[in-house]
């Protein structure tokens, strides 16, 4: 099997070449092709010598992240894409424009395991992890597709970026390396939905990103309900590694809080929700459930929404309703994925 060497850091990039009895600046212009001029393929690489270009084809591979669809809201610009793998797995991805520039939401996983009750991406389980590489790639698709540079990234897709440890950990390096595309460290965010021990991990590794906690319950007993996650960490352990990862790195940690009209948008969330939160510097971003076809959950109405934030102000925390975006289109995540697996399900049959 040929290596991926687009996962490659910096260093290891040199080490790599140095074995194969290149000089160490080759190893730079290599770098820059796959990291800066976001090149495909080795024959871009025009200012390597073919013999090297066909030595580099024979042992390494440059990972494929292909669009296969595309969907573009008609009412903010949002594109969700659909990217398919190497090895046929699909992903998605969503480009968001701001004023103050392109943010992209990139997936982890081919698919989850963490099983939240409102998500589709859960739905089917984890079919495998991406490597450093096809994250970098959707990333690195969606620049030469919109023709302009992304400024913020969220990894909040599909799948659990913290159940992908190491090649999360390696795509992040890359990604804020100032050798490639140098994005800040500060504007990038990782969203998990707990795991409590990596959490912990993280904020040894001496990064400034920040995190998001998919909080989506007020107490032990709620947030297990939506989350099977919190059967193994349980919320004080989850808050604890919260508190361990702002005191080690000082980046606020936000909360994510999906609204469930019913099921965690009442008064007494709120109250319950106030208490955890006042003592800790951070920010909490609520989040009107998508409507998931698969789930009968339903979200809460504009003005309940608003009573409930208004509700949290009220007790000092600092609260944002998320901006939605891309209404229009499959929005939540898993969406368009599941769409076309059910697609592709239906031709077989016929």
């Amino acid at each position: 099997m040929k290596k991926d060497i687009r996962s490659y850091g910096y260093e290891e990039l040199q080490t790599e070449l140095e074995h194969l009895g290149e000089k160490k600046f080759r190893s730079r212009q290599i770098y820059e092709w796959l990291h800066v001029k976001l090149a495909d393929t080795f024959d871009d690489m025009t200012n390597l010598s073919l013999k090297l270009r066909e030595r580099l084809k024979e042992e390494y591979e440059i990972y494929p992240v292909e669009m296969a669809q595309r969907q573009i809201s008609a009412l903010d610009g949002t594109n969700k894409f659909l990217f398919r793998l190497g090895d046929g797995n699909m992903v998605e991805s969503v480009l968001m424009k701001y004023r103050h520039g392109i943010s992209v939401c990139i997936s982890s996983q081919a698919g989850c395991r963490m099983g939240c009750v409102f998500c589709a991406s859960t739905i089917g389980g984890l079919t495998r992890n991406l490597t450093a590489s096809e994250m970098l790639g959707q990333i690195y698709r969606i620049q030469k597709i919109a023709g302009e540079r992304v400024s913020n990234v969220v990894v909040m897709g599909t799948g659990e970026p913290l159940d992908n440890y190491d090649n999360f950990i390696k795509f992040i390096r890359i990604l804020t390396d100032e050798h490639g595309l140098n994005i800040s460290q500060r504007n990038v965010t990782v969203s998990t939905c707990g795991i409590a021990p990596r959490i912990l991990d993280l904020a040894e590794e001496d990064l400034h990103i920040t995190l998001a906690l998919s909080l989506h319950g007020p107490t032990q007993e709620k947030r297990r309900r939506l989350m099977p996650i919190a059967g193994k960490y349980e919320l004080p352990e989850v808050l604890a590694a919260c508190d361990a990862y702002f005191e080690k790195t000082g980046r606020r940690v936000t909360f994510e809080y999906s609204l469930v009209h019913g099921v965690n948008d009442n008064d007494e969330d709120a109250e319950e929700l106030a208490a955890i939160l006042k003592p800790r510097n951070c920010h909490l971003n609520l989040i009107p459930v998508n409507p998931v076809r698969e789930r009968d959950f339903v979200r809460p109405s504009r003005e309940n929404a608003l009573n409930f934030k208004n509700k949290l102000e009220k007790s000092g925390i600092n609260v944002t309703i998320r901006r939605e975006m891309g209404s229009d289109i499959d929005g939540a995540c898993g969406q368009l994925r599941r769409r076309h697996a059910e697609n592709e399900m239906t031709t077989e049959e016929i």
